[in-house]
């Protein structure tokens, strides 16, 4: 094993506080990985929370891994290092279970690169009884899991609090008993459980998914695990370490899910039903980090829709405390939650439009109105914060160029709003606007649109540039359309997606890649579907209609807003 990879890690865990170091005797070993860097995983908190999860355990012994940099990778490759993990610096192939925290369509490609790195069979059907258990979990599993199904045994759909100790509960029973393929088969007991060898997806000439066929003891659906009262569990971070983007910061989750019913947010959906977690929970983890650092984060999909955001704000536990927030809505500032983020030194808020236009807007259901953004973002520069980040998404369904200007002229009004408050306080932040490509995913009402072509984006973000170019304090950043396209292909795509990525990965241009071995990017990118289509992750039962979807789906001809979801006190989507 490589010297200096070993001393990288010793120096890594000095520098953090909370690590969990068990004697792995007796014990079941399992390496979590987070397929990204050590930088990114740790600012995780669904990572740091399963992390925690498995060794609140005694019978369990759960370490960490992560991909390394390009440097790092470099030296495993020189030497002939297997991919190990952090605490005891152990290969990943010793371990029982090797589980995977999967957030995003682009680190598929980094899960393969981990396999590799840890001698770890790719393919699912390649491996022997002797290899570890290889487990999927994280957000990506809620939607679409199939593009990963041939490397993984287990994919553990939904939330994992409840899940975590019934699989290694069965696994303890069962492992010295039963050979794998029967312990697989076993698993399926488990609600969200999904053993992907027990199904075989045949498809039709044009390409699209004729049926699912199943094994013997294999489910149609599989049910998507959710916790109702998200208190039972604490979520806030494990393991503090200045080497990440958050640098020391205590991480809480105030809420899960949203339910505000944006037509393109895939956590609205995956979440439903939206749960806010109680003020004593959350005060309660406060006092916890404040033993531990100065900054708290407060982490929620609408951190200002908590009923009790500024009772938080001004309680006992936070003050004094530095107190950061994920993005706010426009709708829900008020004076009191300004100034009491501003007391705890905040420096920049996060607000997002996600269209310049209220037409656009109402197409998405964002159920915003101009004069709430610029009053909120009027409140925000009043009170001190001077740094203001604005969200939004180009290419959305029915988009038009005037909506693109409305982005440029809403821009304006925002920059004349800090700019008259400015004169006022001699003080002057930066305006930084944040330009997203559209990308549909499943389970959300635009599942079935085709994403907008990559040159016509394009154009829209030159557009953009050029228009807000010389205004002063104004910084536009965007990510690259080529990239959105792939995280697109990815979203829903099938298995047959998956069988490309290897070939993708070692050649380099996703979409040439993919039709070297058949499979052609545009049918899953620039597609449009329609209802009646067997969709790749139709087999996961959310609890939501599909019809409801394909009505939402509908409205956005005409533009007619929904309510907000209210849990248990409606039956629209179903879940409830």
């Amino acid at each position: 094993m490589s010297r200096r990879l070993i001393e990288k890690a010793k120096r890594i865990l000095r520098e953090e506080v909370g690590t969990i170091y068990k004697d792995p005797g007796g014990k079941i070993k399992v390496a979590l990985i987070y397929p990204n860097t050590y930088h990114l995983g740790m600012s995780n908190l669904g990572f740091q929370t399963v992390y925690g999860l498995f060794n609140r355990r005694e019978d369990v012994l759960c370490e960490r891994a992560f991909l390394p940099d390009d440097e790092d990778r470099e030296e495993y490759l020189r030497t002939g290092t297997e991919l190990f993990t952090l605490e005891s610096q152990r290969r990943i192939h010793d371990y029982d279970i090797v589980a995977f925290s999967v957030s995003f369509e682009n680190d598929y490609l980094n899960v393969l690169d981990v396999m590799r790195l840890s001698r770890i069979p790719l393919m699912r059907d390649e491996r022997r009884d002797s290899d570890p258990l290889i487990v999927l979990g994280g957000i990506s599993t809620f939607f679409n899991p199939e593009p990963l199904s041939d490397f993984f045994d287990i994919i553990a759909i939904g939330e994992s609090e409840e899940m975590i100790d019934e699989m290694i509960d069965l696994y303890k029973s069962e492992i010295n008993k039963v050979n794998r393929e029967d312990l697989l088969r076993n698993m399926t007991s488990i609600d969200g459980c999904y053993v992907p060898v027990l199904y075989e997806v045949v498809y039709r000439e044009d390409g699209t998914i004729k049926e699912r066929v199943r094994k013997e003891g294999a489910l149609e659906k599989i049910k998507r695990r959710y916790i109702r009262n998200i208190d039972r569990f604490d979520t806030y971070s494990r393991i503090l370490t200045p080497n990440t983007e958050f640098s020391n910061m205590f991480l809480i989750e105030i809420s899960r899910g949203c339910g505000r019913s944006c037509r393109f947010c895939l956590a609205d959906f995956i979440y439903r039903p939206p749960r806010q977690r109680g003020i004593e929970s959350i005060l309660k983890a406060a006092e916890e980090g404040r033993v531990l650092t100065n900054r708290i984060g407060l982490v929620g999909a609408a951190v200002s829709d908590h009923p009790s955001i500024s009772n938080i704000l001004k309680s006992p536990e936070i003050k004094g405390l530095q107190i950061s927030v994920s993005s706010l809505r426009a709708d829900t500032v008020t004076t009191d939650l300004i100034k009491g983020l501003a007391e705890g030194g905040l420096k920049t808020v996060s607000i997002a439009p996600e269209a310049g236009s209220e037409r656009l807007r109402k197409v998405i259901n964002k159920g915003m109105r101009e004069e709430e953004i610029l009053r909120a973002t009027e409140l925000i520069f009043i009170n001190g914060i001077l740094n203001l980040k604005l969200y939004f998404m180009i290419g959305l369904p029915t988009e038009t160029m005037e909506d693109i200007e409305a982005i440029v002229d809403l821009t304006e009004k925002i920059h004349r709003v800090q700019i008259s408050i400015a004169r006022e306080k001699a003080n002057i932040g930066l305006l930084t606007i944040s330009l997203n490509c559209f990308v549909p995913k499943p389970f959300t009402p635009f599942q079935w649109v085709a994403m907008g072509d990559i040159n016509r984006l394009k154009e829209k973000i030159n557009f953009l540039k050029k228009a807000l170019k010389g205004m002063k304090n104004i910084s536009l950043i965007h990510d690259i359309p080529k990239w959105a396209a792939f995280q697109a292909f990815l979203s829903r795509g099938d298995r047959r997606v998956g069988r490309a990525l290897r070939i993708i990965k070692d050649r380099g241009d996703w979409a040439r890649a993919s039709k070297e071995v058949g499979v052609d990017p545009e049918f899953y990118v620039y597609r449009e579907r329609q209802f009646d289509e067997v969709l790749p992750w139709d087999f996961i039962d959310t609890g939501m209609r599909k019809d409801y979807l394909w009505e939402e789906y509908g409205m956005i001809k005409y533009g007619i807003e929904t309510p907000r979801c209210v849990p248990d006190k409606c039956t629209r989507c179903g879940v409830c």
